[in-house]
């Protein structure tokens, strides 16, 4: 009887857990796509799709954060104000997410939108911000631990649809400090950390923006410049291998035109080159200013 008892609640578990994997793969199937996320920044078909990264590459004041905090709004605003109503996480690693400023954002953006009363914008912010989860790192190994701690939000949550990184090379410089003349020990914790994303991308469908800063590195090799290309790649080749898309953000002098248009702001330029599978690469390039409702493309 002790035997016949175990098999039922064996085939009792083993149901459950089927029953669990169905209901899994139903709400990974109702993931949101943000390939509609931006049309203006993306070439040919727009932006990207399940499981994959958008690096946003660029000095400081090149206008990365607005591009984030851009496209952070379009996620979790709502439909009517031309939102996509989808869950986003924030890790913020440089702790310099402004909450004020994109609270100010989003009102401009809702007021721009909706004709409503005062209390009505104000709990359609609430609403808005009700979809974004923040999260602050201050080391490499906060952040594999924090990615560790998000799955079970990957999991539990089919509209969470975007994970954003401000920035992913934050502990560029210690991670090099901590692992000496090393380069494999220099990059380990990140390395973990983008194999991790990439069992994430795959398992859960989510898409992942990350910034990434600009530097100027000593090259020892045989050139006459004492400096490298700052605008080239130089995180680990396990970061380097997820990217998809690359937004090269810079600042340029507005042109007569252009800065009638910008109202004399400073515009900035940002250069879109995304891979495909057969391994073609596609380019675009779009302009912007920010001001004090976000982001303007011109």
């Amino acid at each position: 009887m002790t035997s016949q008892r175990r098999r039922r609640e064996e085939e009792e578990v083993r149901a459950e857990m089927s029953e669990s994997g169905a209901q899994l793969f139903a709400r990974l199937e109702a993931r949101r796509c943000l390939k509609d996320i931006e049309p203006r920044l993306f070439p040919g078909d727009g932006g990207p799709q399940h499981g994959e990264v958008v690096e946003l590459y660029g000095s400081e004041g090149t206008g990365k954060t607005e591009l984030l905090y851009h496209l952070l709004c379009r996620c979790v605003l709502p439909n009517a104000a031309g939102g996509l109503e989808a869950d986003v996480v924030f890790v913020d690693t440089d702790y310099s997410l402004d909450m004020l400023r994109l609270v100010s954002i989003m009102e401009s953006r809702l007021n721009a939108a909706l004709s409503t009363s005062a209390a009505s914008d104000e709990e359609a912010c609430r609403s808005c911000l009700s979809r974004l989860l923040v999260v602050h790192c201050s080391s490499s190994s906060q952040l594999l631990l924090t990615l560790h701690f998000l799955e079970n939000s990957f999991s539990s949550r089919p509209g969470l649809a975007l994970l954003l990184i401000d920035s992913i090379s934050a502990f560029y410089w210690p991670d090099r400090c901590e692992g000496g003349a090393n380069l494999a020990k220099q990059e380990e914790k990140l390395s973990k950390c983008s194999e991790l994303l990439g069992r994430l991308l795959r398992d859960y469908r989510i898409t992942v923006f990350a910034t990434c800063h600009a530097i100027r590195r000593s090259y020892s090799g045989p050139s006459s410049s004492s400096f490298s290309d700052p605008d080239r790649p130089y995180l680990c080749r396990a970061w380097q291998r997820l990217v998809i898309h690359r937004l090269l953000c810079s600042r340029q002098e507005a042109g007569n035109n252009m800065a009638a248009t910008a109202g004399r702001r400073q515009v900035l330029t940002v250069h879109c080159t995304s891979s495909s599978s057969s391994g073609t690469k596609a380019h675009r390039s779009s302009s912007f200013y920010v001001t004090d409702g976000g982001v303007e493309f011109t």
